[in-house]
């Protein structure tokens, strides 16, 4: 039986002047319509295709080569593109839209607005659906990340204390306004790290390494500045954070561990507007 709303891989069973039928198991044999066919290879019964399964505007399992903005079980930003008495309709990257549900809206939304949203299979009717209630997908499972580890996350809106954000499709966690050392909206995908999992289990989260290996880390960039620049940096612990963040990707408080330690160490002189090479 194929996954619906996943990539399957499936064996090609015969041609058609249309496509191509493949093996879907239970499910009988699902057509890959002749444009989604790949032309950079031959294609002959028996070989094996991977295609993203889903149901056309008859709801009759069908084929693609191309590839949706995210698969069931997924979470993704996706922009609306109508809304009628059923629902609203998301760009997706397929043919036939996406449906968010009225009942599965979170705030009102008009076309052209963004929404994070979680993909499922509807049990009762298979049919692809969004969601943008997401608490009864996350959080399932004790969080099992250590201090410093560094995670994907995709932010999903902003509070009075920060940015909310999905860590790895699995649970929630915050970056607190000191940590927003850089551009951020709600959909974007970043890298971030772990700073702490609190005993409530609740995770803070930040943009830039944590501890002790990220000022080490941002310690050599800077040095390594400094010599290409022929020994001095325009920047200081007096500097606004924007030039800092524009120049090194790092908020203003790593950046100042960062020099104090490269100044203890007698490697650098730190000036009102600058920092020197010794």
């Amino acid at each position: 039986m194929a996954l619906i709303g996943r990539f399957n891989s499936l064996q090609v069973t015969k041609h058609t002047d249309f496509g191509l039928y493949l093996d879907g198991g239970a499910d009988g044999e699902i057509l890959l319509p002749r444009r989604y066919v790949p032309k950079d290879q031959p294609v002959e019964p028996g070989d094996w295709l991977n295609v993203f399964v889903y149901l056309d505007s008859e709801d009759r399992l069908i084929a693609t080569t191309q590839k949706p903005k995210v698969q069931v079980g997924g979470f993704a930003s996706l922009k609306v593109v109508e809304i009628n008495r059923v629902g609203l309709f998301l760009d997706w990257g397929l043919p036939k839209d996406l449906l968010l549900p009225h009942s599965e809206e979170k705030r009102p939304l008009q076309v052209g607005d963004y929404c994070v949203v979680h993909v499922y299979l509807d049990k009762r009717t298979r049919r692809i659906t969004a969601t943008a209630r997401l608490d009864r997908y996350l959080d399932q499972v004790p969080p099992r990340y250590a201090p410093g580890q560094a995670v994907d996350l995709l932010v999903v809106e902003r509070t009075d204390l920060g940015y909310k954000a999905i860590i790895e499709g699995q649970h929630w966690g915050l970056i607190h306004k000191n940590e927003v050392f850089k551009f951020v909206r709600n959909g974007m995908r970043e890298q971030g790290f772990i700073k702490e999992i609190r005993p409530d289990g609740k995770i803070s989260l930040s943009l830039q390494p944590v501890g002790q290996q990220a000022v080490a880390g941002l310690g050599e960039q800077i040095i390594a500045a400094l010599k290409a620049e022929g020994g001095v940096l325009h920047l200081s612990d007096k500097s606004p954070p924007e030039l800092i963040s524009q120049r090194f990707g790092v908020s203003k408080g790593n950046f100042k561990k960062a020099i104090g330690g490269l100044f203890k160490q007698g490697l650098i002189r730190i000036e009102e507007d600058r920092i020197e090479l010794l």
